[in-house]
């Protein structure tokens, strides 16, 4: 399971970050979704394949400016260093045999009540045009040690400046769609969705009056209230004897993205090469949430799936709702 939000006052469309709870149960995708379709949309953008990290550097780096900066392509080399190079020293913990999904995020309402989630193929919408000419002089590969997402510095400044999200949050978004490019193609997973989960969930890190370090850590540490089952909350009796959300009775949910304990010892990572899994760092939490809405073989560029995906985040329809309308947000801003 994951994320309770607590602490803070409620946006009017959406459980404002922290003080929600976990509704129960796998979530089947949403109806009207099941026929599987592609549609383009801004936030779901492809990752080159493979093969063209085979291509030499100085024409990936020529084509770096007429990407989209929805899309956060790299040259093919590089990305294929930086990324293989953390998947070396253990830093991408995926799961490769994972218990069948449960929910995320949970909502104060409890169960799968509100807004019904929209029919038809919905994903959410909107064209990117090209970075302009120029725009990356050729990112240099982090030493081993470093925080591999350093590397997007100059993308997430100017990106983050569009959406209105801090270059440190870009980088944890960014990074963790790179990194799923290569451990997890077929999910095509955008940063776009993993910033509107991080929003949603906790403003980026800055729920309940919390900051984001330079290093991706949000300090003080967002902790949700109590899954006790009182005010429409669940009742999870203590898991990790305190050891994340620093309660022996309940379990309470944790982090910039919110994740109830069970749920991050199942499927925590370490984005950011420190050798700890910590559901506090965007770094760590950003990847956690891109391989959790990847379980199953999901394709994010299909509806149904999408859908689905972020219902399995939190069973809620107008959780989901409000994760589409800012991805969505986000993704018509990066064309800006």
């Amino acid at each position: 399971m994951a994320p309770s939000r607590g602490g803070s006052t409620a946006a009017a469309e959406a459980p404002e970050p922290a003080d929600a709870e976990k509704a129960g149960g796998e979530v089947g995708k949403p109806t009207g979704l099941a026929r599987r379709r592609r549609v383009p949309f801004a936030h779901a953008v492809r990752m080159p394949p493979a093969r063209q990290a085979a291509i030499a550097t100085a024409r990936a780096t020529r084509a770096w400016s007429r990407r989209p900066s929805g899309r956060l392509t790299l040259p093919g080399l590089f990305l294929l260093a930086l990324v293989a190079g953390t998947v070396a020293a253990g830093a991408l913990l995926v799961p490769a045999s994972a218990p069948e999904s449960r929910p995320v995020a949970v909502d104060a309402t409890g169960g799968a009540s509100g807004t019904a989630a929209p029919q038809g193929g919905l994903l959410p919408g909107g064209s990117v045009t090209p970075l302009p000419s120029g725009a990356s002089a050729g990112p240099v590969v982090p030493a081993p040690t470093g925080r591999p997402a350093d590397a997007l510095a100059a993308w997430a400044q100017q990106t983050g400046a569009k959406v209105g999200i801090s270059p440190v949050a870009m980088q944890a978004y960014g990074y963790a769609e790179l990194a799923l490019a290569q451990t997890n193609r077929s999910c095509q997973l955008s940063w776009t969705t993993l910033a509107a989960i991080g929003y949603v969930e906790s403003r980026h890190g800055q729920a309940n009056g919390a900051a984001l370090g330079q290093d991706g850590r949000a300090l003080p540490e967002i902790i949700g209230d109590p899954l006790d089952g009182n005010g429409g909350r669940q009742r999870i009796t203590d898991t990790d004897r305190g050891q994340y959300d620093k309660d022996t009775v309940y379990d309470r949910a944790i982090g910039p993205m919110q994740f109830i304990p069970t749920t991050w010892q199942e499927i925590g990572a370490d984005a950011d090469n420190d050798g700890r899994r910590d559901p506090h760092d965007l770094d760590d939490a950003a990847l956690a949430a891109g391989n959790y809405l990847c379980k199953g073989g999901r394709n994010m560029t299909v509806p149904g799936d999408w859908w689905g995906a972020i219902l399995s985040y939190n069973d809620v329809r107008r959780y989901a709702q409000a994760v589409f309308d800012k991805a969505n947000a986000y993704g018509l801003a990066s064309r800006t």
